[in-house]
């Protein structure tokens, strides 16, 4: 079982940036089709932000489009999510996820990004 960890959260100002990584152990990222990051707000359901194809094809939810830029090492068996210009409402846990249609799929535990003055 592919075990993921996410890292790099915290309080930022509106306008801000923050760098979210997601490192892969007992496993490799490569062992997923795609590898994406999720994020909830409270009181809301968990969507997706940011999603990357093992070929590097990368796709983006409307509302960060622009704004967030989803990248792997496949030598540091990591994926990132850089977010600039963050606003209040992407206040939410992120999390990262590697999903394959068999199938095969992993969460990390989660990592809070607050967007607030």
């Amino acid at each position: 079982q592919v075990q993921l960890v996410e890292s790099g959260g915290g309080l930022v100002q509106p306008g801000g940036s923050l760098r979210l990584s997601c490192a892969a152990s007992s496993g490799s990222i490569f062992s997923f089709a795609y590898m994406a990051w999720y994020r909830q707000a409270p009181g809301k359901q968990r969507e997706l932000a940011a999603r990357i194809h093992i070929t590097g094809t990368v796709n983006y939810a409307d509302s960060v489009k622009g704004r967030f830029t989803i990248s792997k090492d496949n030598s540091k068996n990591t994926v990132y999510l850089q977010m600039s210009s963050l606003k209040p409402e992407d206040t939410a846990v992120y999390y990262c996820n590697g999903d394959s249609p068999s199938g095969r799929t992993s969460w990390g535990r989660g990592t809070q990004v607050t967007v607030s003055s």
